[in-house]
């Protein structure tokens, strides 16, 4: 499993669904790109760069909210995960 550094978090992203409330199927490039995702590895705490030491506001099996255009995709064996800073992070449930 990834081990994430510093304030990094890494997300099992979830995919948006193929189809509309009203039964309409969408294709692919009608999708937007998948901004919500479940926290699968992070830090308790974290040193920030004046020494300081932060706690990180998510745990594993939180589902977050992230901005559709930051993150790294990463693939490890058959799984693709989306490794982000904690920063970019907008809201979790």
């Amino acid at each position: 499993m990834l081990k994430p550094i510093r304030d990094n978090i890494v997300l099992k992203v979830i995919e948006q669904e193929a189809k509309t409330a009203g039964g309409i199927v969408l294709p692919g490039s009608a999708l937007e790109k998948p901004y919500r995702g479940e926290v699968v590895a992070a830090n308790e705490s974290f040193t920030m760069p004046d020494g300081s030491v932060k706690e990180c506001e998510v745990k594993v099996g939180d589902t977050v909210y992230f901005g559709k255009t930051h993150g790294t995709e990463v693939k490890q064996g058959d799984e693709n995960y989306l490794v982000i800073s904690e920063e970019f992070i907008l809201c979790k449930e």
